[in-house]
């Protein structure tokens, strides 16, 4: 195939991705970072109890962890960015490589705490985009039945964030009768559930972390960025 067989393609800007370009980076020797948002502020919160149970796995598979507390985070545009939990959890979100969200199930849906968190979450802080290319596990909790409508919403809204999803998720079933009176989590295959998904999470991390720039490289993206350059350099003088 030779440029005549795409003319709509800027040949200097469209490259082929290779195995060289993909792995060039020097892997990183720090823990993996782990940000944990759940979606509820009850006092016996299960989400919550689920997401200490991941951080306990991760801890253990090597991971460093921070567990974001949602409690006294405003609705979103109800304050200024400046506000202090604000400012936590976006500091939290640029620290991390990886998150864990965990949400229960209300109304067929993710609950507004849980929305109100990645809402604060911003696309992009001046030059940084704080979550494009780092990766995220869904989680949800149910009162009742099993469900997976609130990790189906998490799924649209980590694409929308242009995080790297793993396939891999939770959904806990009659959730307050899988921990037991010290806010553990029984065993059960559902426990199993969240150990296979904490795994893949920190080996996806693991792989995406030190190339998510290479990753999230786009041609419009590129091709956009030279035709501004282009203007700014060949714009007169006035």
């Amino acid at each position: 195939m030779t440029s005549s067989d795409l003319p709509n393609i800027d040949t200097g800007l469209f490259r082929a991705p290779t195995n060289n370009d993909l792995f060039a980076a020097t892997p990183s020797d720090h823990k993996p970072r782990i940000l944990l948002l759940y979606g509820s502020l009850r006092e016996r919160s299960f989400s919550r109890l689920a997401v200490e149970e991941a951080a306990r796995l991760l801890e253990a598979i090597g991971a460093e962890t921070r567990i974001f507390n949602p409690r006294g985070l405003p609705l979103a545009d109800a304050e200024d960015a400046s506000h202090p939990k604000v400012q936590e959890l976006r500091e939290l979100v640029q620290w991390s490589e990886g998150m864990v969200w965990c949400s229960p199930e209300r109304h067929g849906a993710m609950t507004g705490i849980m929305k109100t968190q990645i809402d604060w979450i911003p696309l992009s802080m001046g030059a940084v985009r704080p979550t494009q290319g780092k990766t995220l596990a869904v989680m949800q909790v149910c009162g009742g039945s099993q469900s997976f409508n609130a990790v189906n919403q998490l799924r649209v809204l980590g694409r929308w964030m242009r995080m790297v999803t793993i396939p891999n998720q939770s959904s806990v079933p009659k959730a307050f009768m899988e921990f037991d009176d010290n806010d553990r989590m029984k065993p059960s295959a559902y426990y199993d559930r969240i150990v296979d998904v904490m795994e893949e999470l920190v080996k996806f991390t693991l792989l995406v972390r030190d190339r998510s720039d290479y990753l999230t490289d786009r041609y419009s993206e590129r091709k956009e960025s030279a035709e501004e350059l282009s203007k700014r350099v060949n714009q007169r003088s006035i």
